[in-house]
């Protein structure tokens, strides 16, 4: 089933993007452009990444940083 008309992406792809690590309609929407057009899909990827599982979320939730200083990264 069609999540995003406008770039023809399913409820599987966003599902797949999701496993591999999209936590939020902002991710999924860098992976494959869903919800950057008309944005009528986004209450709908919303609904499909629900409160599953997300490593970044979990420390959210836990009230940790979840972003990488840059200069650790380097």
């Amino acid at each position: 089933m069609y999540v995003c008309s406008c770039f023809g992406v399913t409820e599987q792809q966003v599902k797949q993007h999701a496993e591999d690590g999209a936590c939020t309609p902002r991710q999924i929407a860098s992976a494959c452009k869903a919800g950057t057009d008309c944005g009528s899909c986004v209450r709908r990827i919303q609904a499909i990444l629900g409160r599953g599982a997300c490593p970044r979320r979990e420390l959210a939730d836990q009230g940790q940083s979840v972003l990488t200083d840059l200069a650790d990264a380097a």
